[in-house]
């Protein structure tokens, strides 16, 4: 494939009471340095060819080494003094599917209660690749397996067969956090407070394939068979691209037709086929009938059309881009599930009429994630006194137009994205000043430290 992005990426470390009072110097300095260096590292591969996905693996693959972080070597312990934890890839492209490139299909795998597993993270993509099977027993050619999510022991067996590194319990053990572990059994108070929940990259690589990859240990105390939003797809994590319109050349108007109720039906008959193929039915036989009124007789059959051309454009004047995105969530896992967070997000974006909010995907975290959000409405009375409902995403947005004659030679920017209700979050990702020249960001307040 040829090159047609300019990589970039972005790292979360975790999420939630991170106080300035209670961050001295050093430890800041001891976080700072970790993900400046993880940060380097990945943008380095992503620069000299990485696929999106060996970059996000290789990131959270070095934060799963390092015990400042809540996930692999740090992770926390249940109420049971034991250690479970969780990870999850997914993967998609602005580029249409090429059974060839696994990166350009949307794709997503979740392991949780892994318990010796070196490197959790390379277990979920593993689980990712590995040929899956089709409904007739054949084996699936897009290298994509049929299992979303794998649960141990039983994915640990399938991590020994797959050759994956094991580790004793002892090389999961810190200090640190057994005595987290001590202290939350007995109620008293954490000392230093820094981080509730996963750490993640996401990734963009020069050929528009978008990867998010997560990893936890989970909630301090949590009782053992808790699973978190990590591993389950839609809550802490999504990837997902689709086609929409875009205003392509100086000929295009400014202001697009407004479209009709027929045409808004027929592209909501197109969108619900992905989940509901009845819909792609005559109404007259649909097993779910939508609804009747004069402007849906002119919505036209599936039956009198071939598939390829049944989704036409609203705006004839307008060109199709295709549009991606890739969201990884950080903070308190039970939130982020009761609000399916990472692919709310995305839905308020991909689903909004153009011109309308969000206007971005920056617009969409933040009315998730950011200050008075989703998230932090879910929480109701419980808001601050629990740490229910905090955390934060970051994410990744990249667009290419598909038109005919719409391409050009240089290359295209994703826009890195990020927003959350808590007093902080680690992330570090690269940035551009006003000449186009590429910057390191490590921060973990809205200000500097």
């Amino acid at each position: 494939m040829t090159a047609t992005f300019k990589p970039t990426l972005i790292i979360h470390g975790g999420a939630g009471n991170i106080q300035r009072s209670k961050l001295p110097p050093d430890l800041y300095a001891a976080h700072h340095a970790s993900l400046q260096s993880y940060l380097r590292s990945t943008n380095h591969l992503l620069n000299n060819g990485a696929t999106a996905l060996d970059a996000a693996v290789h990131a959270v693959s070095l934060l799963e080494e390092d015990p400042l972080f809540n996930c692999g070597r740090g992770s926390v312990f249940t109420t049971a003094g034991t250690i479970e934890m969780e990870a999850s890839v997914m993967v998609t492209s602005v580029h249409a599917y090429d059974a060839t490139q696994p990166g350009t299909i949307k794709r997503g795998a979740g392991v949780m209660g892994v318990r010796n597993v070196r490197h959790p993270i390379q277990l979920a993509r593993e689980s990712l690749l590995r040929t899956g099977v089709n409904p007739d027993g054949s084996p699936t050619d897009d290298g994509g397996s049929m299992h979303s999510q794998l649960v141990g022991p039983h994915v640990e067996t399938l991590a020994r067969d797959w050759g994956l590194e094991f580790k004793p319990d002892e090389w999961f053990w810190t200090q640190k956090r057994w005595d987290e572990h001590l202290r939350g059994l007995k109620g008293e108070e954490e000392p230093v407070s820094l981080t509730q929940g996963t750490v993640g990259c996401v990734c963009l690589d020069q050929w528009g394939n978008l990867a998010v990859a997560t990893s936890t240990g989970g909630l301090t105390n949590k009782l053992p068979g808790r699973i978190g939003d990590t591993p389950t797809l839609g809550a802490g994590f999504w990837a997902e691209s689709w086609d929409e319109l875009a205003q392509i050349g100086d000929n295009a108007s400014s202001t697009p037709n407004i479209p009709s109720v027929g045409d808004i039906l027929r592209d909501a008959r197109m969108y619900l086929a992905d989940c509901m193929p009845q819909f792609l039915r005559e109404p007259e036989t649909a097993d779910y009938s939508p609804l009747r009124n004069a402007e849906i007789s002119q919505v036209p059959s599936p039956k009198a059309e071939k598939f390829s051309t049944f989704h036409q454009p609203l705006y004839p004047q307008h060109a199709k881009k295709r549009h991606a995105i890739a969201v990884s969530g950080t903070g308190n896992g039970d939130s982020f599930l009761r609000v399916a967070a990472a692919r709310t997000a995305a839905a308020m974006l991909r689903f909004s009429p153009p011109g309308t909010f969000p206007l971005g995907l920056a617009d969409a975290v933040t009315a998730v994630a950011g200050p008075g959000g989703e998230l932090q409405r879910s929480a109701d009375a419980r808001w601050k006194s629990t740490g229910e409902g905090e955390g934060g995403i970051i994410g990744i947005e990249a667009e290419l137009a598909t038109a005919a004659g719409s391409s050009d030679v240089k290359l295209h920017r994703g826009r890195v994205v990020f927003n959350f209700n808590c007093s902080g979050m680690w992330r570090a990702w690269m940035d551009t000043d006003d000449t186009g020249k590429e910057i390191e960001r490590i921060m973990v307040f809205r200000e500097e430290y």
